[in-house]
């Protein structure tokens, strides 16, 4: 098994995916995709921090990730990934990952048109069609902030 969760966050690591999700999860790595950070040593460090106790942590870029995967380094661990851009995920999807859970947690409020599909979650009209091309894959997306709240379908968001 790789990836068990997927989620949505443009905070990536931060007190709420150290505490409650990657708990929740229970990983063996948690995994940050983003480029800005991956490439920036100061921000890279600072987001090292907030590592959650007992597990890896890889902060990288997507060229790198996407190699990785490629390359099946993470076969036989449980990988939950965050990352701030859909088309992430849809890249390791058609790369032949294996995704079953996308959850959108937090994003920026955009400066663009958006459906808002939470409280804290926007969904930018440019991503509408990599969202629905990543559940055509059969990878579950719900919108849910923490995992004490209920999961809603994204679905419903973009009839």
């Amino acid at each position: 098994m790789s990836i068990i969760l997927s989620r949505i966050d443009s905070r990536l690591l931060h007190g709420i995916v150290a505490t409650q999700w990657a708990p929740s999860v229970a990983p063996d790595r948690l995994m940050i995709i983003d480029d800005e950070f991956a490439n920036d040593p100061v921000k890279k460090e600072s987001m090292r921090l907030g590592k959650p106790a007992g597990m890896a942590l890889s902060i990288i870029s997507r060229e790198k990730a996407y190699a990785n995967f490629s390359s099946h380094k993470y076969d036989g661990q449980r990988v939950f990934l965050v990352v701030r851009d859909p088309q992430i995920i849809l890249d390791l999807l058609h790369q032949g990952e294996k995704i079953p859970k996308l959850t959108i947690g937090c994003t920026l409020i955009p400066e663009t048109e958006a459906v808002k599909v939470s409280r804290r979650a926007y969904v930018k009209k440019e991503e509408i069609e990599i969202y629905r091309s990543i559940a055509k894959t059969g990878t579950e997306i719900t919108v849910q902030y923490v995992p004490a709240d209920s999961e809603e379908p994204l679905s419903k968001y973009l009839e």
